[in-house]
């Protein structure tokens, strides 16, 4: 039963914290494996298709096993990549659409104690 307080099931107070330096940590990560894929991940692909189509000229139904194996494979691959850089992309993206955030926010409410203590001090007359 979700908390009056908060509606949303999430921690009070919303402790959740990511340094810019978090973000680009993950971009990074996400881009060295997109750049390692790119390079290694279809490191099989003319073996393979070469054993297929060997063994289809020989009447083995293998050759087309193999053949199906590596067609799933680079789908699959070609998935894992898309994924890894729209992960490399957004943290960059993240980073540089927030980077003035801190100072805007600093501003803001630096304002708004410049405003309550010229209303704590109406007040006080």
């Amino acid at each position: 039963m979700p908390d009056e307080q908060d509606p949303g099931g999430g921690a009070p107070g919303g402790d959740l914290k990511v340094s810019q330096q978090d973000l680009a940590a993950v971009g990074d990560s996400a881009f060295k494996l997109f750049d390692k894929l790119g390079k290694d991940g279809r490191d099989a692909w003319s073996v393979s298709q070469s054993a297929a189509r060997d063994l289809r000229t020989q009447g083995f139904d293998l050759g087309d096993a193999i053949d199906h194996v590596q067609d799933r494979w680079e789908k699959q691959l070609k998935t894992l990549l898309d994924a890894c850089a729209h992960i490399s992309n957004h943290m960059d993206f993240t980073q540089n659409a927030h980077a003035g955030d801190e100072h805007y926010i600093y501003g803001v409410v630096s304002s708004i104690a410049t405003l309550d203590e010229g209303f704590t001090e109406r007040t006080q007359r």
